[in-house]
């Protein structure tokens, strides 16, 4: 971990507000981007899920959770040696709410998980061509992106629908409020399934099949844009921020490759945290966005590529908890000491759905091979493998699209808690991992863009980020992974493939 101490930090320090699902954190960051130690904040929160499928959140008490954590820091930061240069934002993406005339919500915050809109998103693939649709935008039409969520709204919703005038993100909201006013960053707007990636604006097509039109939509603009001049109240609140920029919040996915150092073609970032994802960020003009992943922003001359996985850390929860298992350090004992594939399981891990590479909505879990020998911590292990399995396919989509890569690092509390898991990863991938040095990599790489923003450091591709431990392959459990691969890949094709399409 690059840490550094409060009087030791290197001026400019960028303040980096991280807003995720379960909490929001708050940390400093200084010009060699490091983290100041014990000088952040954290508030932790949950989202409210429904039996229908519904994950959402108040806006405005996630407003409120975010700006006590920025009291706190702010409270801390008399201490820093050097003085605050930005304020930067990183939160996730593919979640939604409306917002009236009078700057109020219409609508809760709708996140990426909430499902609701499955019936909107088979009218929509009868409007638009799919593929053609995701060739421009990077998105395909399902119901965790917005094109989906809006039509199932003006349909579920249209009292709330017909008074909202803008449709937003958290981000946005959050700097309304402080400001007045606001702006959508192209990495924010990437995310939505509304942008066409390469020509850098809202797609008409996906539009005209939606009944919004782009005026509803906050103005894109850029990093290099920021934000200054907050409100009278929030002056007051956080003065020594008053005379700062504050930039556009980013993608979490972007920053986490980012922070994780992974922005060229030669590393991809592997990261489990409660869901899953496999990602590659490189700067170019264009992208040309192959089918079965995504292709989003990281800003405007950075791309994203991969794949996201529904289950990931949530999975591994959920057994544990479900099947009783010991605590982690005993669990984690044991499954080291277990042979891959030994168990004769076959796991579909689609606790909550599937999103890359098949995108089946419907798509359920399933554990198959159970016998009176089973044991618990057979399930456990053959549901670990099965998410390793699912990035394996991934990594094939990825690696047609990005040969040049030469290392994989992985991220995420999710997965490096488990050092077990990381090698089943290695194991099914059959190349090495590294395991990141960088914890909070999504808040340091929100931290590295608007220092390169402010032109603190020279470009983000010049700052190291620390790494730990390799797990090399062991090519025997590579050729037994690739077995049950082909077994995995059956029973999905049996039970999973293309019920929603």
């Amino acid at each position: 971990m690059t840490l550094v101490a409060a009087r030791r930090a290197v001026g400019p320090i960028v303040l980096a507000v991280d807003v995720g699902t379960s909490s929001v954190r708050v940390e400093p960051y200084d010009a060699l981007g490091r983290l100041i130690r014990d000088q952040g904040a954290q508030r932790q929160y949950a989202a409210r899920t429904t039996a229908d499928g519904g994950a959402e959140m108040d806006p405005d008490e996630l407003f409120d959770q975010t700006a006590r954590a920025l009291d706190e820091a702010h409270a801390r930061a008399g201490r820093l040696s050097q003085p605050i240069g930005a304020v930067a934002m990183t939160t996730f993406w593919h979640s939604v709410l409306g917002v009236g005339t009078d700057g109020r919500p219409t609508t809760p915050l709708y996140l990426w998980a909430d499902s609701r809109s499955r019936g909107a998103m088979a009218r929509l693939r009868e409007r638009l061509d799919d593929r053609a649709q995701h060739a421009r935008t990077g998105c395909v039409l399902h119901w965790s992106y917005l094109p989906a969520k809006l039509l199932w709204l003006s349909e579920a919703e249209p009292e709330r629908f017909r008074r909202t005038r803008r449709w937003t993100s958290f981000g946005e909201y959050f700097h309304e409020q402080v400001f007045g006013r606001t702006v959508c960053s192209l990495s924010m707007a990437s995310g939505t399934g509304l942008l066409d990636q390469n020509a850098r604006g809202w797609d008409r097509e996906v539009l005209e099949a939606l009944p919004i039109s782009s005026e509803q939509l906050t103005p894109l603009d850029h990093l290099d844009r920021p934000l200054d001049g907050p409100e009278a109240a929030y002056v007051r609140r956080w003065p020594l921020l008053r005379n700062v920029p504050w930039y556009p919040a980013v993608g979490d996915g972007g920053c986490s490759n980012v922070g994780s150092g992974c922005v060229t073609r030669e590393r991809m970032a592997l990261m489990v945290g409660t869901s899953g994802a496999l990602r590659v960020a490189w700067r170019a003009e264009r992208a040309t966005i192959p089918w079965g992943g995504w292709c989003y922003r990281v800003d405007g001359r950075r791309f994203v590529m991969g794949g996201a996985l529904t289950n990931g850390g949530n999975l591994f929860a959920w057994m544990r908890e479900t099947l009783k298992l010991p605590g982690i350090g005993a669990a984690e004992r044991e499954l080291a000491a277990m042979e891959p594939d030994a168990h004769g399981l076959t796991v579909l891990p689609f606790l909550a759905g599937e999103r890359s590479p098949g995108y089946a909505a419907e798509a359920q879990a399933a554990i198959l091979g159970l016998d009176l020998a089973t044991r618990p911590i057979d399930i456990l292990r053959a549901g670990l493998e099965a998410v390793a399995l699912r990035f394996a396919l991934l990594h094939d989509i990825l690696k047609a699209e990005a040969p040049e890569v030469r290392q994989i690092v992985a991220t995420g509390g999710g997965l490096l808690r488990s050092p077990a898991w990381v090698q089943m990863m290695a194991d099914a991938l059959g190349r090495p991992v590294i395991a990141s040095g960088e914890p909070e990599a999504s808040s340091r790489g929100a931290a590295l863009l608007a220092l390169e923003a402010l032109g603190a450091i020279p470009a983000i591709e010049a700052v190291p980020a620390a790494t730990g431990r390799v797990y090399e392959p062991i090519p025997v459990h590579h050729a037994r992974y690739q077995e049950a691969q082909q077994r995995h890949r059956r029973y999905y094709r049996e039970l999973v493939a293309d019920q929603d399409r």
